[in-house]
């Protein structure tokens, strides 16, 4: 299987949401990565349903959704009736992880749980098989375009090691500074999926960026 490319909607330009929608629509890239914040689990906010409606209406591609929010159970069901193909709960924001993770599946959708950069993946030993896929946050959550965490590498070799030695299919996906040069060694390391927001919505040409970033 290639690189799975998800651009992050962090990244558009809000003033013309449906230009850039439709930018990702005619593109290679395989997800559409949507960051939900709430400014108490992180320091900053972003959109919340009405823009999601909007959005899940307009784009073709699976929707790849990252909950940085406290209680992120509480909207399992709504996420679910908007049609989302994976849902991205943090390990830091669940006491009780194995409930939601069932939840999530229960209800059709991808159960995802993300680290943030201080959090070893070692807390994942007793529910890794449960889950579909691993975000590994490379730039701590909250904010785009933050410079890349360089021990993220080595985090994501341990994780490809924990997956492959039980010869599971979940998959590591990586967000935070991803960029063309950074993209290759995370593949390199063991990276099946990709967020990248500034370097694609931010280039003169998104599209071939994402196919860049697919070759990687």
């Amino acid at each position: 299987m290639g690189m799975i490319v998800a651009p992050s909607l962090l990244s558009a330009d809000f003033g013309h949401l449906e230009r850039d929608l439709v930018m990702v629509n005619r593109s290679d890239a395989d997800w559409l990565h949507l960051d939900i914040m709430d400014g108490v689990f992180v320091p900053n906010i972003s959109f919340g349903f009405p823009v999601l409606r909007s959005v899940a209406e307009l784009c073709r591609k699976p929707l790849d959704v990252h909950l940085m929010i406290v209680r992120p159970e509480k909207f399992i069901d709504r996420f679910a009736e908007l049609g989302v193909m994976s849902l991205n709960v943090h390990y830091e924001a669940c006491t009780h992880l194995h409930r939601t993770v069932w939840e999530i599946k229960e209800r059709g959708m991808k159960a995802a749980v993300t680290l943030n950069p201080s959090t070893p993946v070692s807390v994942l030993e007793d529910i890794i098989g449960d889950i579909d896929m691993v975000l590994l946050m490379t730039v701590n959550p909250g904010f785009g375009g933050q410079k890349f965490i360089e021990h993220s590498i080595d985090k994501v070799k341990t994780l490809r090691d924990m997956i492959d030695s039980r010869s599971l299919n979940t998959l590591i996906e990586v967000d935070g500074g991803v960029n063309f040069e950074t993209g290759k060694r995370l593949a390199e390391a063991g990276v099946d999926v990709l967020v990248s927001g500034n370097t694609v919505f931010a280039s003169p040409d998104p599209e071939e960026a994402i196919r860049r970033l697919k070759s990687l």
